[in-house]
């Protein structure tokens, strides 16, 4: 996403960025001084500054992905002529983006929006995320505009919060799907099929999904796809348990009943210990069922 935003913003500007993953910005900086050998040093001349801290990154910006460390320490007080907007990307519970967001109201420093997104890692590399929005209306020509630099859609979802549900529920359904795909996958090639012929019956027809069209957890059916490479790269099963999670706690907040929760849950927690499966992309959950590779 910050490769992405560096690209597509104007030369003469300087992305701030901070993680707490110090490989992950000096690996982000040495790229850019790769591509452009004469920029000068490493921190300097490719128009990327690390900094020290979230705060910093918010003191320096008008419009960030920040997070709640920013108030920590002092008020940050909004000192330009337009609210500041803290826009928040990560996938946590809407519960806990209103309580930030009410913290960063309540010090006076601007407007906390969620934003998480959709795509995956191959969709941020390649700049076609889909964010989901939750703020004000109001806000949406000042936000659009920025989200873009980084993806190809953004959907407002409503107010503060909406954007987290939206991604909550799509996640509980992908979490589900990718395990049936994965079992009708098995099951049809048991039974005989070829499984590219039976991806593409399935792709014809009512059980089409993203599990069976774009991510085929079987391995040659996609080649785009993370099965065809090893189950490398993709939505990791960690990162798909963690969602689930989320999507399962919101539910039992809002009092929705959700009948196939216990047993996703309990997949995604076998795959994350299974030696062969861990740490790769969700879809190997084909590999756990014992697909044949």
């Amino acid at each position: 996403m910050a490769k992405n935003l560096r690209l597509k913003i104007p030369p003469s500007d300087t992305l701030v960025v901070n993680d707490i993953n110090s490989v992950a910005t000096r690996r982000l900086v040495d790229e850019f001084r790769i591509a452009n050998p004469v920029a000068g040093t490493l921190d300097e001349g490719m128009g990327i500054e690390i900094a020290k801290s979230p705060r910093e990154v918010a003191e320096r910006s008008h419009v960030k992905a920040v997070f709640q460390g920013i108030l920590e320490s002092h008020p940050l007080p909004n000192t330009s002529n337009q609210s500041r907007i803290f826009i928040d990307c990560s996938t946590i519970d809407p519960a806990s983006s209103i309580e930030v967001a009410n913290d960063v109201h309540s010090a006076g420093a601007g407007v906390f929006v969620d934003a998480p997104v959709s795509g995956g890692v191959v969709g941020a590399k390649a700049g076609t995320l889909t964010f989901m929005l939750g703020a004000p209306a109001s806000l949406l020509e000042r936000i659009e505009p920025i989200l873009s630099l980084m993806g190809r859609k953004v959907l407002h979802c409503g107010g503060q919060g909406a954007g987290l549900s939206g991604k909550l529920a799509n996640n509980y359904l992908l979490a589900v799907s990718n395990i049936a795909t994965a079992e009708a996958m098995n099951l049809g090639m048991k039974l005989g099929l070829d499984p590219k012929v039976l991806a593409g019956l399935i792709n014809a027809s009512s059980g089409k999904c993203w599990s069976s069209e774009i991510n085929n957890p079987v391995p040659g059916v996609s080649e785009s796809a993370p099965a065809s490479r090893g189950y490398s790269g993709g939505f990791g099963v960690s990162l798909m348990k963690k969602d689930l999670k989320l999507a399962i706690s919101a539910a039992e907040m809002a009092g929705a009943k959700l009948e196939l929760h216990e047993r996703a849950r309990l997949v995604y927690e076998a795959l994350e210990t299974d030696a062969n499966c861990r740490g790769l992309d969700f879809s190997v959950v084909y590999r756990y069922l014992g697909g044949k590779e």
